[in-house]
């Protein structure tokens, strides 16, 4: 025997107790706060790892990720044991419920509400959509001492958690209660977790860890157990096959039912397994000489050397070849996995799905006889391995049994923003713990850009208290926010609805003295009716003096009193001495005086409310130029005061390229974008016209620094630009070429997810946010 496995086996090696209580019979006897369990005679910790999209990867970036992966592999410690187990986990309604869905607050919305609760309920009641996944990698040592032990797994944790960001998987170290809520989970599925475990409470009450975890009965037969009434397997892979696909253990997985998958991996020395291949290469050489020697005592000189032999030989040298020219380790592997049922009959009929599945990849899997405790110590993520049944492997064919799928995307307390393609789990994603919290959403006409908005500020109307305010030059939002109660703008030159470009609070823009960013904004202004670069200082200094005569009364009213409008500093302008000064106010009269004078009058109406839909579509071509600065300046004022009173601002723009056809807009936009996180706010951008909005640096550049992209259906020279521009791989893109409304891939934290998503057609909601004629 290798003298590796020899002593791994011998410290393993436990005098058995019978157990008297269902505490006793978990292995676990001491934790640490920081994660770090003694199970039996040796100290584990857990590391919790991301999924990632290799089964929608193409070829050679799945090639990419199987090296990495071995690369993974092959830094694992020769002296230690490392488990890596994929746990399905059953989502617990009542958690599911408080962390999604929407409460009532009687607010005369409560009928949208409901409507929004069951389409989330009818997501999540399917069949794999209830299952949600989750990859677990738990390293087991012999140490003197929890100190030594430490030390060794902080600088192991390091390693694991830096091979895995190559993986582009987020690896995170389990505390105590991570891990024991792991435990839990498995041992009393379905009930709720209420208190989370607090480690220093227990011990002060004198309770033990393993009541928190345990279940109320456990009962084992000769194929299975029972826990609480629920019936569990154990099985084992007896036999391998000499070819396996990489697809086996997510088909494995597939199942929607709870269960864990385990992979347990004893690594070996290279030194000690080159002795050990050299040896049996020699003893296989030895076995053909004595076989020819055998065969020429009988005058047989041509006899050829049996198939047996010849191959034994062949396999023998590439495993020697393997292990001293290719980067190729020696290990020891054991597969074992459990899964639970409801009924007797429900667990057979699993277990026949799951041998078959195993045989449809020309592998054994075995149903554990009188091992099924054992089995299941060897399953759970304890760090454990009470099953002898250990197959020799090379790192390549370890890595085989890739334990990856496809991402997934469920940041608690998040949003809904459709199913996984794949897997058809929910995909809830929070954008305030994102880096860059801003967003686009791109597609051509029809694809479902404004549903899809139209649905995230359906969730933030009615679960949250934040402000959202729309830009719409198409006028599509504006029934949408009148059933939310909220305030809808429309601007134009013939309308009653007016916006002061002058409106100016205490708590206006980011500086102590409101009046200097005012004074910018007005600035801004004039260089859009005059020409960019034609405003020359003297102008300047007029216009800086004019506004702050205009204000003076204002102000010195603790900003109480008639607001000061454009007419105001127009004839401010007209009784300046200078000529300079008439000049710009005859620049301005058409805006001010003239019949495009929507912006040069006392605000009336709403602009506090918390929902604003700002409709600029009948603006026409002369006026669009100052009110989309106007407008904007009335959004930025509002994040502003927002973030003062500690409140979330959410913009929406429609049509986005609209705001890069003029130089001020784009360049107030660009300002906003960044600096809008600080300011506790998040911007949305919607648009078509991808090919036209790439064309401005500046817009780029906003894309590729947004965290949270969706993308629907694209033409073909959008595809080009976007997989360029994001990295996106042929196959992914697939998944937004000729595809149905709702369907496309969603980037989140530099991850791609294909996703899917519809509404039901028979609500309140579908008629308000839906822009298909006769639908609406």
């Amino acid at each position: 025997m290798i003298k590796t496995l020899n002593q791994a086996t011998k410290m393993d090696r436990e005098k058995f107790k019978v157990p008297k209580s269902v505490q006793q019979a978990v292995p676990i006897r001491k934790i640490w706060p920081d994660g770090i369990f003694q199970v039996e005679s040796k100290f584990s910790k857990t590391f919790r790892f991301s999924d990632i999209n290799y089964s929608i990867a193409s070829k050679s970036d799945k090639t990419e990720m199987f090296l990495d992966y071995s690369e993974l592999l092959n830094a694992l410690d020769s002296g230690t044991s490392a488990k890596i187990t994929l746990n399905n986990r059953r989502i617990n309604k009542e958690e599911f419920e408080q962390s999604l869905l929407i409460p009532m607050k009687q607010d005369g919305l409560d009928e949208y509400r409901r409507e929004y609760n069951d389409m989330l309920l009818s997501k999540v009641s399917g069949t794999n959509n209830s299952i949600y996944q989750e990859r677990y990698l738990t390293i087991s040592v012999h140490k003197k001492n929890i100190d030594e032990a430490r030390t060794y797994f902080a600088r192991v944790g390091t390693d694991i958690i830096t091979h895995l960001a190559k993986l582009s998987s987020v690896g995170e170290e389990l505390d105590a209660g991570e891990r024991l809520q792991v435990f839990r989970d498995f041992f009393r599925a379905g009930k709720p977790t209420g208190v989370p475990f607090d480690l220093r409470e227990y011990a002060r009450k004198g309770h033990s860890f393993k009541d928190w975890i345990c279940p109320a009965s456990m009962e084992v037969s000769k194929d299975c157990f029972q826990l609480d009434g629920r019936y569990g397997r154990v099985l084992y892979m007896q036999d391998y096959a000499s070819y396996v696909k990489d697809d086996m253990v997510s088909e494995l997985c597939d199942l929607s039912r709870d269960l864990m998958l385990s992979i347990d991996i004893l690594p070996v020395p290279t030194d000690e397994a080159v002795r050990e291949i050299q040896n049996r290469l020699l003893g296989v050489e030895t076995n053909v000489t004595n076989w020819q020697r055998r065969q020429n005592a009988n005058n047989n000189f041509s006899a050829v050397v049996p198939y047996d032999m010849e191959l034994q030989r062949k396999e023998t040298k590439e495993m020697l070849d393997d292990l001293t020219t290719r980067d190729q380790r020696m290990m020891f592997g054991l597969l074992t996995m459990v899964h639970m049922a409801d009924t007797k009959e429900q667990l057979d009929s699993d277990t026949d799905t799951l041998l078959s599945i195993a045989r449809k990849h020309l592998c054994q899997l075995s149903v554990l006889k009188w091992q099924q405790v054992d089995g299941l110590n060897t399953v759970l993520p304890y760090g454990l391995r009470k099953i002898n049944v250990l197959r020799t492997l090379t790192t390549e064919s370890t890595a085989v049994l890739i334990p990856f799928h496809t991402q997934e995307i469920m940041q608690p307390g998040g949003i809904y923003y459709g199913q996984n393609a794949v897997s058809k789990n929910m995909l809830v994603a929070d954008r305030r713990k994102l880096l860059n919290g801003n967003s686009f959403r791109l597609g051509v006409s029809g694809s479902g850009k404004s549903f899809s908005a139209k649905e995230e500020i359906v969730d933030l109307a009615l679960s949250t208290d934040d402000d959202i305010l729309i830009l719409d030059p198409e006028s599509e939002f504006a029934s949408l926010v009148e059933s939310l109660n909220g305030e809808v703008i429309r601007i134009s030159a013939t309308s009653d609805t007016h916006l002061n470009a002058l409106d100016m609070d205490a708590a206006y823009g980011d500086d102590k003295n409101p009046l200097i960013e005012k004074s910018e904004f007005i600035l801004s202004l004039f260089e859009q009716l005059v020409g960019a670069g034609n405003l020359s200082a003297k102008e300047k200094s007029i216009l800086d003096r004019c506004t702050a005569d205009v204000y003076r009364d204002y102000i010195r009213n603790g900003y109480k009193g008639d607001m000061p409008t454009l007419k105001d500093l127009y004839r401010q302008l007209m009784l300046q001495p200078e000529e300079e000064a008439r000049g710009l106010a005859l620049s301005s009269e058409l805006f001010i005086n003239g019949s495009l004078n929507t912006f040069a009058q006392n605000t009336n109406v709403n602009t506090k409310s918390r929902i604003i839909d700002y409709d600029i579509r009948e603006l026409g071509e002369q006026l669009m130029p100052l009110g989309m600065l106007v407008t904007l300046d009335s959004i930025f004022n509002r994040v502003i005061q927002n973030w003062k009173e500690g409140k979330t601002t959410w913009i929406f723009a429609d049509e986005f390229y609209l705001l890069f056809r003029y130089k001020y807009s784009s360049d107030f936009f660009y300002r906003l974008y960044k600096r809008i996180r600080k300011y506790n706010g998040f911007v949305t951008a919607l648009t078509q016209n991808v090919e036209e909005l790439l064309k401005s640096d500046t817009a780029r550049l906003m894309l590729a620094n947004s965290e949270f992209l969706i993308l629907l259906n694209q033409s073909s020279t959008d595809r080009e630009e976007l997989a360029a521009l994001l990295n996106i791989s042929d196959n992914q893109l697939s998944y937004i070429t000729n595809v149905g409304a709702g369907r496309g891939l969603i980037r989140c934290s530099g991850n791609i997810v294909p996703f899917e998503n519809s509404f039901p057609k028979n609500t309140g909601l579908y008629k308000l946010m839906t822009t298909k004629p006769g639908e609406a």
